[in-house]
């Protein structure tokens, strides 16, 4: 399985400290905020890793990271995106580097405090159609800020709604998500949504139609750390007291 880190985006949610950098490179307590989700997947097993940047700091990544080989990565390439196009436009830059095999996608700046390797290895075993982390969320208000799934009486994925006013469930959907091969296919059928992108939760609902949709529910810790300043300093505090990517 190969390894998708998509880290691009303005930012704008955590300006004015993004005023001079790409979000992903500021610090998570004692490492730039790249380096956690690094260490996840490498933890998870996997070691070949494209990482999917864009904007004027995209050179940063490559001082910082080098050829990978310090933070365990076998192979690490990298993807530029030329304009904020979307998750999923920006997942579309990695079809070369998946050459077939399946893939883990993870936003870079989603921070955990447990192992993702329960899910890369429940996808590899049955690696079809995709499978989604989701995470219980209790705040209806935060639940409002994240994509939500519905789910039928048997726990079926029926739908996701991104960013709904009445979340039909207690779960929020996670930045990682794990792919068949056929994701880059199903991204070039996308139409831009209405902020001009092509949206993961299209790619998403996609898999949910054809009845080839899996999740899994994380136990513990998660945090967006892009979401907000507050969220910013909330995961900070975490890592801090508890650190992340614990086996």
């Amino acid at each position: 399985m190969k390894g998708i880190l998509l880290a691009g985006g303005t930012g704008s949610r955590l300006f004015p400290l993004t005023r001079i950098t790409n979000k992903h490179l500021l610090p998570i307590y004692d490492r730039p905020m790249i380096q956690w989700s690094i260490e996840a997947l490498v933890k998870a097993g996997i070691s070949e890793i494209m990482l999917v940047t864009g904007g004027t700091h995209a050179g940063e990544f490559l001082r910082l990271l080098g050829n990978g080989h310090e933070f365990g990565i076998d192979r690490l390439s990298y993807g530029y995106q030329e304009r904020p196009g979307g998750i999923a436009e920006a997942l579309g830059l990695a079809e070369r580097f998946a050459d077939g095999e399946p893939a883990l996608v993870m936003l870079a700046d989603n921070v955990v405090g447990g192992s993702i390797r329960p899910m890369v290895e429940a996808f590899c075993a049955d690696p079809r159609g995709a499978r989604i982390l989701l995470t219980p969320v209790e705040e209806t208000e935060h639940l409002r800020h994240l994509g939500v799934p519905e789910l039928d009486g048997t726990g079926r994925v029926v739908r996701i709604l991104e960013k709904p006013e009445d979340p039909p469930s207690r779960f929020g959907v996670t930045g990682i998500y794990c792919y068949d091969p056929s994701v880059f296919e199903v991204i070039k059928t996308l139409e831009p949504s209405g902020r001009g992108e092509l949206e993961i939760t299209d790619v998403n609902n996609h898999y949910v139609a054809q009845g080839s949709m899996a999740y899994d529910v994380l136990e513990g810790f998660w945090g967006d750390a892009g979401e907000s300043i507050d969220a910013y300093y909330a995961v900070n505090d975490y890592v801090r007291a508890e650190g992340a990517n614990r086996d």
